[in-house]
C-alpha cells in the first residue's frame, strides 16, 4: 500500500497556447489540474509511493485523467468512476504580465459527490501519512463530510495528516469557510500555508505570529509559511529556520505550493533535517513553475539530489 495517500478532485485543464484574452486564443494545451493529485505526482517524484482516491466521470477526459496520474507512478486502485456525473474542468488564462486567472466548470461534478465513495479501511492501514487541503471541503456538503471522515479514520489509525488550506475564494461563492479550515488545521499534524491564507485565517502573516499561532493548542509537528519569491519559514516548534527561494525562471506559478509541499513532507519522512526539508521544498517549488502545467516541471529524486549536492547534472 502507498506511503503517503491524498483524496480530492482532479480535473482536466485547458490552457493556451500563448498569454492573451481567452476571446482570442485559437490554439490549447491539455494538462491536468487538482492539488491532492500534483501533490501525489510530487511525492512519486521524490521517490516515494503515492496514492490518490477520488471519483471521475466516465468521459474521456475522466479517462486521460486517471492515465496522466497513473502514468506518474501514482496508485489510482481508489479512483471510482461515476456514469452519472461528468468530470470536472478547468480553463486558464495567463495575461501578458504574468497574472494566471482560472475558470472553474466543476458544479455536480463526480468528485463533488463524495458521499459515494467509499473508504477502504485496509488501503489506509499501512500509510505514514495522509494529505489533506482546503480545496475539497469547500466543493460541496458531501466533500466536507468526507474529509472530516478521513481526519476521523486517521486518528483512529494513528495515522499523521498534513495539510494545506490551499484557498481557492472562487469556490467559497460567497461563504465564508475560515473557521472550517481553522479546525482542520488544528487536527493536521504538518501545515503548509501561504502568506495570503495565513491573513485570512490567523490574521497576520508575520512569521513568527504565524507560527506561534499554529502550534499553540495544537498537536502539529511542524509547520511552513511559504512566501512564493521571498522563499518560506519552517518550524518544528522549537525552531524557526527562514528558508531562502530556489533561483528558477518562472512560466506558470499554479503548482508551486503542492509540489513545496510534497517535498516538505518527504523530508520530514524521511527524518533529514528541518532545514534540509525546507530546502527540499524549495526547490521543487521553484522548478514546479518552470513549465506550463502544474507537475511538468516538479524535480526528480536524482534532479533533488544533484541540485542539494551542488553538483553539475550532465545532460548531453
Amino acid at each position: 500500500m502507498p506511503e503517503i495517500i491524498t483524496l480530492g478532485e482532479t480535473m482536466f485543464c485547458i490552457a493556451p497556447k500563448t498569454t492573451g484574452m481567452l476571446r482570442y486564443m485559437k490554439e490549447y494545451e491539455a494538462h491536468i489540474a487538482g492539488a491532492e493529485s500534483n501533490f501525489a505526482i510530487g511525492v512519486s517524484k521524490m521517490g516515494h509511493s503515492s496514492g490518490w482516491v477520488s471519483r471521475l466521470g466516465t468521459d474521456e477526459i475522466g479517462k486521460f485523467i486517471l492515465n496522466s496520474v497513473r502514468a506518474e507512478g501514482v496508485d489510482t486502485s481508489q479512483v471510482e468512476f461515476d456514469e452519472e456525473f461528468r468530470t470536472g474542468l478547468m480553463v486558464k488564462q495567463s495575461k501578458m504580465n504574468g497574472e494566471t486567472s482560472v475558470f472553474y466548470y466543476r458544479d455536480n461534478s463526480a468528485a463533488s459527490h463524495l458521499e459515494r465513495l467509499f473508504l477502504h479501511r485496509e488501503y489506509f492501514e499501512g500509510a505514514r501519512l495522509i494529505h489533506l487541503t482546503g480545496v475539497t471541503p469547500v466543493l460541496s456538503q458531501s466533500c466536507e463530510g468526507k474529509i472530516w471522515e478521513l481526519f476521523d479514520l486517521a486518528e483512529e489509525l494513528h495515522i499523521p495528516v498534513s495539510f494545506d488550506p490551499n484557498i481557492r475564494r472562487k469556490l467559497w461563492k460567497g461563504r465564508d469557510y475560515s473557521d472550517m479550515l481553522r479546525e482542520m488545521m488544528q487536527r493536521a499534524s504538518i501545515v503548509c500555508l501561504g502568506e495570503e491564507e495565513a491573513e485570512i485565517l490567523l490574521g497576520t502573516k508575520e512569521p513568527g505570529k504565524v507560527l506561534h499561532s499554529l502550534f499553540v493548542c495544537s498537536g502539529m509537528k511542524y509547520a511552513a509559511l511559504k512566501q512564493g519569491k521571498k522563499g518560506a519559514f519552517i518550524s518544528d516548534g522549537r525552531q524557526m529556520i527562514k528558508i531562502n527561494s530556489y533561483p528558477c525562471r518562472c512560466v506558470e506559478p499554479v503548482g508551486a505550493g503542492d509540489a513545496f509541499d510534497a517535498a516538505f513532507v518527504c523530508g520530514i519522512l524521511e527524518q533529514k533535517p528541518l532545514e534540509v526539508c525546507g530546502e527540499m521544498a524549495a526547490v521543487a517549488g521553484a522548478m514546479a513553475t518552470e513549465s506550463h502545467g502544474d507537475t511538468e516541471g516538479v524535480p526528480s529524486r536524482e534532479m533533488m539530489e544533484d541540485i542539494l549536492g551542488n553538483e553539475n547534472i550532465v545532460y548531453r
